[in-house]
């Protein structure tokens, strides 16, 4: 696929040596140009680290290292601060999502259809989710429809792509995992639909690496709410 609007791709990185070449490769061969890779190392302690630096010759890919570990959200406005891109969108280092959806997330904003898109495992398929992780999605979703009237199956999807000109237009806060609840707050109070796609989903556990946790669902919980209010 050509297309003359630029795709920036972020992906926040913590501790993820064993994938971190499967999953740059899996995103460098997706069938889009011009894109550009923004890489942001959280501290990582397991090699990551210095196995990003040989990623730093590498043509249209940016490397970026944090001095402390901050966390997913601060990683992701570190590479947004950077983005050139007139699209945007997230991926995770842990494979657990399929970077051949990547095209699948950003089809209806080139087909200006919308201006931000989610990738939605609930609309796709989802392998090994445990049942806490699954009451808790749901739960996510029905607050962001109860709260502020947007339709969505998927508000902790790390598949979020958005138009660079809508998310220049949010301060985000987040230091952490509610980079999901407050971007999706925030866009919905400035008036855009998110629009959704099936995507693929195959969930690891903490012996594989998973660094969400059950914490995370009630921060995400009271984040949805200060931001309806705010």
């Amino acid at each position: 696929m050509k297309t003359e609007q630029k795709l920036s791709i972020i992906i926040p990185i913590h501790n993820e040596i064993d994938l971190i070449a499967e999953v740059l490769g899996r995103v460098r061969a997706v069938e889009y140009k011009p894109k550009e890779l923004i890489l942001v190392d959280d501290m990582s302690n397991d090699g990551t680290r210095e196995y990003l630096q040989s990623e730093e010759n590498n043509p249209n890919t940016t490397v970026l290292y944090h001095e402390k570990n901050f966390g997913k959200g601060m990683a992701i406005r570190t590479g947004l601060a950077v983005a050139t891109g007139e699209i945007i969108i997230v991926q995770d280092a842990d494979m657990e999502y399929n970077p051949d959806d990547i095209l699948k997330v950003i089809q209806p904003i080139l087909d200006g259809k919308t201006e931000v898109c989610y990738g939605s495992r609930f609309l796709g398929s989802i392998e090994r989710m445990r049942l806490p992780n699954w009451v808790a999605n749901r739960i996510l979703a029905l607050m962001v429809r109860v709260l502020y009237g947007a339709k969505i199956t998927d508000e902790a999807t790390a598949y979020k792509a958005f138009r660079q000109k809508v998310i220049r237009q949010v301060e985000l806060d987040c230091m952490g995992f509610e980079f999901c609840p407050e971007v999706t707050a925030k866009v919905l109070k400035l008036g855009y639909r998110i629009q959704e796609v099936p995507v693929t989903f195959r969930a690891r556990t903490f012996n594989e690496g998973k660094k969400i946790g059950w914490r995370d669902f009630f921060v995400a919980v009271w984040t949805l709410l200060k931001y309806r209010f705010v």
